[in-house]
């Protein structure tokens, strides 16, 4: 496993695993590209999978959501949102992450970007961006939209898989997870985590 932000940063360059991580982590009967007749209420979003080193453990800075908002309601998730007009990706990545958990984007070097997938469910067409902090965060919640944060070490992720049966908005469904401390990570960061624990195994 590369842990360092220069070979990770060259690995983002090179070519990704995209869908064969994404599927290993998608729900069954969910797509990863919209329909054609889709394609004009696609909602363009990006979030970042923010790094730093913990000790010896490369650890990403996941949050969980309250249970009432409208979308992933008390799911495990990353900073990030929809993008807003005359707004790069990379710049609601970055704002997203000081809105929600208090990490200024001067503290953050980005080193890339992982494979954009659509959520069929909330119509999210999320680009996911890996961020770097050369020390260990010191968060600022935003209740509205975080709960607690969860310090995940990306060797957590590791095969084999479990599945749990959840109710989703489509309803009851076994979907493949991976548990940590208590929490279920599944869904769209599942899938993000997926590709870029290949990425970084296989480099």
């Amino acid at each position: 496993m590369i842990t360092s932000p220069d070979k990770i940063a060259a690995a983002l360059k090179a070519e990704l695993p995209g869908s064969q991580s994404h599927y290993k982590m998608l729900p069954p009967g969910r797509v990863l590209n919209p329909a054609p007749e889709d394609q004009s209420k696609v909602k363009p979003s990006s979030v970042l999978l923010l790094l730093f080193r913990d000790v010896d453990d490369l650890k990403v800075c996941l949050i969980k959501r309250p249970a009432y908002m409208k979308h992933h309601a008390g799911q495990i998730a990353l900073p990030g949102g929809r993008i807003e007009p005359n707004e790069s990706a990379s710049e609601t990545a970055l704002r997203e992450t000081y809105e929600e958990i208090g990490i200024p984007r001067d503290k953050i070097r980005l080193l890339g970007t992982l494979s954009s997938f659509y959520v069929e469910v909330s119509r999210f067409q999320i680009t996911p961006f890996v961020g770097w902090m050369d020390t260990n965060p010191e968060f600022i919640l935003c209740p509205d939209e975080v709960e607690k944060t969860i310090l995940f070490p990306i060797e957590a992720f590791k095969p084999p898989y479990s599945t749990i049966e959840l109710k989703t908005l489509t309803g009851l469904m076994k979907v493949p997870c991976v548990k940590y401390d208590g929490e279920i990570i599944w869904g769209a960061t599942a899938m993000i985590l997926s590709e870029f624990y290949d990425l970084i195994n296989q480099a």
